[in-house]
């Protein structure tokens, strides 16, 4: 059985930021052994076909995916903020247009998907134990 930990959503990142966006999204998501005797690893559910969470283009990845990640931006309607400092700096996403309080990321889909996050299940999150590295 999957043991479940709380995580700041401030502190999400890779596999565990891109389950967690799963849920909000309503991805049917299931823990499978891809080959005998390794760990199970989370997928994400498309009728027949399971794809690897957080595996980059091959799987369901929304944060560090633009093909995945970006349709999110226009339907949560995100306040995207370039990082401020010249070429350094995180970049920032709010859910509340003109809101300079966000979540804060190197990159802009990292900081997208925890302003979803957060915007829906809350500041602290469970995630498979598993998905923290």
């Amino acid at each position: 059985m999957t043991e479940f930990v709380e995580v700041k959503t401030a502190d999400l990142i890779g596999a565990a930021l891109d389950w967690a966006v799963a849920q909000v999204e309503e991805v049917k998501t299931i823990m499978l052994s891809p080959r005998f005797k390794e760990p199970k690893k989370p997928f994400a559910l498309y009728g027949s076909m399971a794809m690897p969470i957080g595996d980059g283009e091959q799987g369901y990845a929304p944060s560090t995916c633009w093909h995945c990640g970006g349709p999110l931006i226009e339907k949560y309607k995100l306040d995207i903020g370039a990082p401020l400092e010249i070429k350094s700096g995180p970049w920032n996403a709010a859910t509340e247009w003109g809101n300079p309080i966000g979540y804060k990321a190197e990159t802009p889909l990292i900081a997208a998907c925890r302003a979803i996050v957060a915007s829906v299940l809350g500041e602290i999150v469970s995630v498979p134990k598993e998905l923290l590295s």
